[in-house]
């Protein structure tokens, strides 16, 4: 195999972590976990392996867990980091919680840095936030009109910020919760009470800027976005998605409308490759791992600068497009195609 493709091993591995949802049991999720931060690799010839580093890797997305349910979050929350939650309050529902623990101990039970508990049993849904530290609950926080019922499917994100962390539910922004004890501390994933779960995904930050707060949406391939006063230096092109189960090809182009050329960024899953494609049909490969797999999520961004765009895959910048100034303000679509599910574009 080639230096740019993962390892069988690490594949193997995160295929693991995928089935530990169904048991239930956090000491065999924190075990398949351990595994896969120690398997991580790229081949380097013959018997060889080279590290690629965690931050590399978005945490696999967790499918239909066993409630209660508890996991390792990989490399820890940081300002930044998002986390969905993607399932269904069942009919007769009465309470569920999410809770962003620090550690997954039962005895003593765990501080838990953030306590999202959204109840149903009154005749107005409402929230309550709280922080569990060293056995006891602080002062509860409540938040009254939850747009979420009995029966509803939902999509809640967990956005963590510098101060605080902010939760919308099915795009609308429900509550900001400041912090009372760092989000360094936090390790553990817990989902508890009467909840149905589909889905749980892990997305990284942006490495470019600082404290990012926009909410993700989502949105259907192929699609465009208007870029009407082109692209200038310093702006930052956020595509973050999941990649669909038999993936072909995954295109983003920034389009010309003067010229009608494209900038295209291009990942082929066939031979498993990434490349730019210059707007005078010239492919440049990009010397990287190749980090797009199946039912995995996935971001890419772009930093434009005086020079061209600079790339970042899952949170590390890993090379760049030479096209000058007068290219780039040229640029006034974004069209994204191929075989994914966009969770958020940020342009």
């Amino acid at each position: 195999m080639g230096i740019h493709q993962v390892s069988r091993l690490a594949l193997a591995s995160a295929a693991q972590v995928e089935l530990q949802p169904q048991i239930g049991q956090p000491q065999r999720v924190r075990a398949a976990c351990f595994s896969l931060l120690h398997s991580r690799s790229m081949w380097r010839g013959e018997g060889c392996l080279d590290p690629l580093p965690d931050s590399f890797i978005l945490q696999p997305p967790i499918f239909y867990p066993v409630i209660p349910y508890a996991t390792t979050i990989l490399g820890g929350l940081h300002a930044g980091k998002m986390v969905v939650v993607q399932g269904l309050v069942p009919p007769d529902a009465q309470r569920f919680q999410i809770d962003f623990q620090c550690g997954c101990s039962l005895q003593p039970r765990p501080d838990i840095a953030f306590h999202f508990n959204p109840r149903f049993y009154t005749n107005k849904p409402h929230v309550i936030c709280n922080t569990l530290h060293q056995g006891r609950w602080q002062r509860e926080a409540r938040w009254p009109g939850l747009a979420l019922g009995k029966g509803d499917g939902f999509l809640i994100l967990f956005l963590f910020g510098n101060e605080d962390v902010k939760v919308s539910v099915n795009g609308r922004h429900v509550l900001h919760y400041p912090y009372r004890l760092p989000l360094s501390r936090v390790d553990t994933l817990g989902i508890y009470g009467h909840i149905f779960v589909k889905a749980v995904g892990f997305l990284n930050s942006i490495p470019f800027v600082d404290g990012g707060t926009e909410y993700p949406t989502g949105h259907a391939v192929p699609c465009t976005w208007p870029l009407p006063r082109g692209l200038w230096p310093g702006q930052v092109i956020a595509v973050r998605g999941l990649v669909c189960p038999n993936p072909q090809e995954f295109i983003l182009s920034l389009r010309d409308d003067s010229t009608h050329s494209s900038v295209m960024l291009q990942v082929c899953f066939r031979n498993r490759t990434l490349a730019w494609i210059s707007p005078w049909g010239r492919k440049e490969p990009i010397s990287a791992p190749f980090l797009f797999h199946p039912q995995r999520f996935f971001e890419v961004l772009l930093l434009c600068r005086d020079n061209g765009l600079k790339l970042a895959l899952n949170g590390n910048a890993v090379g760049a497009a030479s096209l000058g100034q007068r290219t780039l303000g040229r640029l006034r679509e974004l069209r994204i195609s191929g075989s994914v599910e966009l969770y958020c574009v940020w342009c």
